[in-house]
């Protein structure tokens, strides 16, 4: 294990200055929660398990598809595996975000990197959200809305308190924050 496993949650953000000079933005501040990957290992495992239960199972109802849909089963099973065992790590490594006074801030991908800024000036609503497997890993997601036809700022993988406390000092902010919200 490594040390940061054991840092403690984030606490709600606080005003930080902007970012450095010369370009690039420099990385949202905090890691997802750790148990962020057995939420992502566990989302893949299942698609696995549903696409090999729908290949597997009708190859063993039908003998005159099964050599077909074995072969399938087996190809989709060496596409899916190397994402199950490699994509949770690397997301978690790669993953960032943070809120300042004046926007939120998310960095996702480990092939391509995407940044999101939402101006907490132009922000609508903010959500977290917690489906079953959220809520047995402790996890949750914060969704930051706003008017852009990009969609929302989604922050996946926090810590469920984290995640709370994150929507209420950002419902907040953005209260106390002039803007159109457009």
């Amino acid at each position: 294990m490594h040390d940061h496993e054991h840092e403690p949650a984030p606490t709600p953000p606080e005003p930080v200055g902007p970012a450095p000079a010369g370009g690039a933005p420099r990385p949202p501040r905090h890691r997802v929660a750790p148990r962020a990957r057995a939420y992502w290992f566990l989302r893949r495992a299942t698609v696995l398990v549903v696409v090999l239960a729908a290949t597997l199972v009708p190859a063993a109802l039908w003998e005159g598809g099964r050599p077909w849909l074995v072969r399938v089963a087996v190809a989709l099973a060496a596409l899916l595996v190397p994402g199950l065992v490699v994509a949770p790590w690397l997301r978690y490594r790669t993953h960032r975000w943070e809120a300042t006074g004046t926007a939120v801030y998310s960095r996702t991908g480990w092939i391509g990197r995407q940044w999101r800024v939402a101006p907490l000036s132009r922000v609508q609503t903010v959500e977290a959200k917690r489906n079953v497997l959220h809520r047995v890993l402790g996890l949750a997601a914060v969704s930051v809305t706003t008017g852009s036809a990009s969609g929302a700022v989604v922050l996946e993988g926090l810590d469920a308190q984290v995640a709370e406390d994150l929507v209420l000092h950002l419902t907040d902010a953005v209260a106390a924050t002039r803007g159109d919200a457009t």
